[in-house]
């Protein structure tokens, strides 16, 4: 390296290299720490003082950058549907099937971990010194709340102040409002409120800036979070990092290949073999990138030339679909805070569960169609039923295999969605350019 700055060498190693980097650093520092300095007051205060601040930092970081992105991703999420009242038949039964196949899928992830119960396995003895651990984390996070009743579930979705339940961490009213106003900012058809829009769009785009910044810390953020997580469990976290990533991976096959090929069978009127097969090149871009926006100029082409679907049709639903049909996000957000619960055994009451279903759905909309882009949400949703984050370092270390298979699988789903509003779509006229007259013939 130079005095004018890294080599190229090191600018070009992915983030994820460097994260799977930051992600063996501390688990393997960790276990030797776990296996010599047990009990340890040196490896006690290195704890205290070096390891635990800079992962606290970090989860700062990510919460402080939440509220404007939620805001500002749903608020365009529904703008992007265009003018609600001429939305037409071919927005209505894209906006219906995305909650329908989101819900599906979440309630998929939430009945998995119930049955399959990833997080448990660990010691009482070591659960208890964990929670113990985790009681002076940040109070950014949301204070722990009684179970509701269904219908104070109901009513304090809408928020009587937006702020503060921005301020509280009451993410599925501020969640809530976010969509009011974009519905409102659609149907608001003046010079001001587009540029209202436009400033919301700027909103978007330093946060998600501002967030590139804070993942590109992930390394060290990761490395102090497991490290601190290792050195106490040792090889308990393995293991039930194993368990975590065999039901995510599972929840997710099944949602592709059973729940995909029967909506495309039974509303869509397709093969789900010709389906399949169609979508292949979509499928290895989506895995390799991880990027439902990164896919989509693919998965357009795809649905026009192996799908034969209407162009008019597939451009819309592919276009809103890669921001708001984030079906594997939905997914992956619900099994990661359920897993997280249980693995510090947190018990969520079914109130609180279906709290976590409205959520994930609401944040397949707004979360971004980026690498990472739904780990400040996770976050969010933890602080949300009051289960400490500190254990999403350990998410962190595994997320961006789990973030190609969830990309692959929202990219499924978006031309899933294609396929099944095309059905009774016809294709735009072709009008024919006239002729010219001949000339009379003398």
């Amino acid at each position: 390296m130079t005095a004018s700055g890294p080599s190229p060498r090191a600018r070009r190693l992915p983030l994820h290299t460097r994260m799977l980097i930051g992600f063996s650093i501390g688990i393997l520092a960790g276990l030797v720490a776990h296996r010599y300095f047990a009990g340890d007051p040196r490896l006690v205060w290195f704890l205290s003082h070096v390891s635990q601040p800079v992962g606290k930092v970090f989860l700062r970081l990510l919460f402080m950058l939440v509220v404007p992105l939620i805001f500002s991703a749903l608020v365009l999420g529904i703008t992007g549907l265009g003018d609600l009242k001429s939305l037409g038949r071919i927005g209505l039964k894209t906006l219906a099937y995305t909650v329908v196949v989101s819900s599906i899928a979440v309630l998929l992830g939430l009945v998995l971990v119930n049955v399959l119960k990833p997080g448990e396995g660990l010691s009482d003895e070591t659960r208890a010194r964990m929670m113990a651990g985790a009681a002076e984390r940040s109070a950014v996070l949301a204070k722990a709340s009684a179970p509701k009743s269904g219908i104070d579930l109901v009513t304090e979705i809408v928020p009587a102040n937006p702020l503060k339940a921005a301020v509280d961490g009451d993410l599925l009213a501020w969640m809530f409002f976010a969509l009011l106003f974009g519905i409102g900012l659609s149907l608001t058809r003046t010079e001001a409120a587009r540029r209202l829009e436009e400033t919301i769009e700027g909103l978007y785009d330093v946060t998600m800036r501002l967030i590139g910044v804070v993942i590109g810390l992930a390394p060290v953020g990761v490395a102090a979070l497991l490290f601190s997580i290792t050195a106490d469990l040792g090889l308990e976290i393995v293991v039930q990092l194993a368990r975590y990533v065999g039901v995510v991976v599972l929840a997710l096959a099944i949602h592709q290949f059973v729940v995909y090929s029967a909506a495309v069978k039974f509303l869509g009127g397709m093969s789900p073999r010709f389906f399949f097969a169609g979508i292949q090149e979509a499928m290895i871009t989506a895995f390799s990138t991880a990027s439902s926006n990164a896919t989509l100029p693919t998965a357009l082409r795809v649905a026009e030339e192996k799908l034969k679907l209407p162009s008019h049709v597939s451009r819309f639903v592919l276009t809103l679909g890669s921001t708001a049909n984030q079906n594997g996000t939905a997914l992956f957000e619900g099994v990661t805070v359920l897993f997280l619960a249980q693995f510090y055994g947190v018990h969520l009451a079914l109130s609180q569960q279906v709290v976590v279903l409205f959520i994930c759905i609401l944040g397949g909309i707004g979360t971004a169609g980026v690498p990472a882009g739904s780990i400040p949400v996770v976050a969010m949703i933890l602080g949300q039923v009051n289960v400490p984050v500190e254990g999403i370092g350990i998410i962190l270390g595994v997320d961006r295999f789990l973030d190609m298979c969830r990309t692959t699988l929202n990219v499924s789903g978006d031309l899933a969605a294609a396929v099944v509003v095309s059905r009774g779509e016809a294709r735009p006229a072709v009008v024919e350019p006239m002729a010219s007259p001949s000339p009379p013939v003398p």
